[in-house]
């Protein structure tokens, strides 16, 4: 039979996913070789561009090395730029090789579509590639960076408004990143926030229109409320460097356009000599062929095709389908099997407005909010699964979930690395139940308190009142100091029974006896048993404060320093175990944020923070303009500004 060479030309979705098929149904199979040519060395995850492009996630997050994805298979993969395929004799040239073929799958994906509208390619800016999404990201930052120490109000206007022209899935998660990245970019800069306008600029009547009205009208309705201007039967018909003109006549000032209202084919494909349809797709027949051509296949966004009087969508589902469909077919041809025809099954759309809040629609179930969010998650992890990468699953899980900043994630702050620790959550209850425990034995009485948590069956016994030996009754001394058991009547009657409980409770202690030094501080702080008594009644509450704040996540940066300082102080006095030493160690590793992950100090510190720096530094800005605001004398208002140069 000879050797089968298939040759595959671009790593999309479509690309990656038929290389996979193949190399799998090839395995063992040394008749059959397979080879991967792509300009770029890998494979980028385009749904989520507008994540890099709006500071969500680090660049490198969405680019994956095809070594790490073929590694183990037989894929040969190839670094180059093809630049002719020659259909008669079966070759594909690239720039620096050729390579011969049996079969071709072409799958070079698309391109913005700009459908000459004038000013864009010089002005505007696509959302097509990974290159793309890296050069918006870099204009953004410094273009508000130099807006922030602008005067002039028109063209700083202009600089802090972000235009993203069309509705569909792209250019809707793009301003849906802006809103959650607006925050950051004012801060950093000394911006208020609302001095960042945003606007979504539509062609037609609608907006997302691969939705349900319904589901459309709910993320339309979310962008609103978060200040989005939404304009609707607005075509741009002229892009300029610091404003865009509508059919309408009217000038929307922005030194911003995001270019996102429609894809073509890969300009490479006009040269490879192939019927094209619209927007120059190359046409297939049903089983995935080029038309006109044997053992050609062209899939994902490149091919078109129209399944059941409708184009084959351009989504990754669809790319999938094609791209599985050739496989299917290459494979009937090598074997000599009959062929398949294509058949779409898509599962449903969804579409994220942010790390926070999207909308889905999959077979009769509509979500939005968190849930729409998660599925988006899942879909993409059920994609990592199908590459077989467990390396980029979880480096997806890590920079989706605990990687982030400005609670843009779809669990907010209460899994992020930065700020806040979730994996201390357990030691955090932990510490708090221990000093709970300490308190209510205080409380309660130890005799009472050892009974009620030797078995459930006892927990009525903390209803029939305080214990004989609680440091809440009487007068007694609880703690085994000698100046205290000697010094008064009431000292000398707690001797007994409070140097016993001492004893008992304070087994086996790290010291034998306090050092001079802190008995000296010790003997200023309680020189007799009337101060003791209260302290130690005090001591009980704070106990209860410290345990109750952990438990809670409230203000637990104190909470914990207070902890690591009573263990230590424990310690010095001759009253602690080693048994119980381990909490100092772990009161100073919960001084870490660990409130955050799941508890108060997330809304309470960040409010603590923001009103405390307020009060007392005030509020920053990029311009500072006292000597007008004051009216100061030393201020010359000249008529213009060039009197200042005259």
């Amino acid at each position: 039979m000879g050797i089968k060479n298939i040759v595959i030309i671009g790593a999309g979705y479509a690309g990656v996913h038929a290389a996979k098929k193949l190399a799998k149904k090839y395995k063992k199979d040394t008749s059959v070789t397979i080879t991967l040519i792509d300009q770029h060395s890998y494979h980028t995850m385009m749904t989520e561009l507008h994540e890099v492009a709006a500071h969500r996630v680090e660049p490198e997050a969405i680019k994956f090395d095809l070594r790490k994805l073929f590694k183990h298979t037989k894929v040969n993969l190839v670094t180059d730029k093809v630049t002719h395929v020659d259909h008669a004799k079966k070759t594909v040239t690239t720039e620096h090789a050729a390579y011969t073929y049996d079969y071709l799958i072409l799958g070079m994906g698309g391109e913005s579509n700009d459908f000459g509208t004038p000013g864009v390619r010089e002005h505007g800016f696509t959302l097509m590639s990974w290159e793309d999404a890296v050069k918006l990201r870099a204009h953004i930052e410094q273009i508000v960076r130099d807006a922030a120490t602008e005067h002039n109000a028109e063209k700083r206007r202009a600089m802090l408004t972000f235009a993203i022209c069309g509705s569909g899935f792209t250019g809707v998660e793009m301003i849906g990143e802006l809103i959650e990245w607006r925050a950051r970019l004012a801060r950093v800069n000394k911006l208020a926030e609302n001095d960042l306008s945003l606007y979504l600029v539509e062609a037609v009547p609608t907006i997302l229109n691969m939705l349900e009205r319904k589901d459309a009208g709910k993320a339309e309705n979310y962008m609103r409320k978060k200040g989005v201007t939404i304009l609707t039967g607005s075509p741009i018909v002229e892009v300029k460097a610091d404003h865009i003109v509508l059919k309408s006549g009217d000038e929307l000032p922005t030194c911003t356009l995001i270019w996102t209202a429609g894809v073509k084919a890969n300009a490479q494909a006009g040269s490879f000599g192939m019927k094209s349809a619209r927007a120059g797709r190359l046409t297939v027949n049903k089983y995935m062929e080029a038309e006109g051509l044997e053992n050609v296949y062209v899939v994902g966004d490149l091919s078109y095709h129209e399944d059941g009087g409708r184009p084959i969508p351009q989504i990754v589902e669809a790319a999938e389908q094609t791209a599985g469909t050739a496989v299917k077919n290459i494979i009937a041809a090598i074997s000599g099997d009959e062929k398949s025809a294509f058949k779409g099954n898509y599962h449903g759309v969804m579409v994220s407005i942010g790390a926070r809040y999207g909308v889905a629609h999959l077979g009769s179930i509509h979500l939005s909010g968190f849930f729409a969010i998660l599925m988006k998650h899942m879909v993409n992890l059920y994609y990592f699964f199908g590459l077989r990468s467990a390396h980029y699953m979880f480096h997806y899980i890590m920079h989706e979930f605990f990687q982030t900043k400005d609670k843009r994630n779809i669990f907010r702050n209460f899994t992020t690395r930065y700020g806040n620790v979730l994996w201390s959550l357990p030691l955090r209850v932990f510490v708090g139940g221990f000093w709970l425990n300490e308190a209510f034995g205080k409380i309660w009485g130890e005799s009472v308190w050892n009974k009620v948590t030797s078995h459930w069956s006892n927990f009525h016994l903390l209803f029939n009142g305080l214990g004989k030996d609680s440091w809440l009754v009487g007068s007694s001394v609880k703690m085994p100091f000698d100046w205290l058991q000697t010094a008064t009547t009431g000292a000398s009657q707690s001797a007994g029974s409070g140097a016993g409980d001492a004893a008992s409770q304070y087994a086996t202690p790290i010291l034998s006896k306090m050092p001079f030094w802190f008995e000296w501080i010790m003997k200023l702080m309680l020189p007799n048993a009337d101060v003791a008594v209260f302290m130690q009644k005090s001591m009980v509450f704070i106990e209860l404060a410290i345990g109750l704040a952990l438990l809670a996540g409230l203000l637990t940066w104190i909470s914990s320093a207070a902890s690591a300082g009573f263990i230590v102080m424990f310690t010095l006095s001759a009253m602690l175990g080693w048994n119980n030493l381990w909490a100092l160690p772990a009161s100073i590793a919960l001084m870490n944020g660990s409130g955050r992950s799941v508890g108060f100090d997330y809304w309470v510190v960040p409010f603590l923070q923001k009103t405390l720096s307020r009060w007392w530094y005030g509020k920053e800005q990029a311009i500072y303009n006292d000597a007008l605001d004051n009216e100061s004398p030393a201020l010359i208002k000249p008529s213009n500004t060039n009197q200042l140069n005259q």
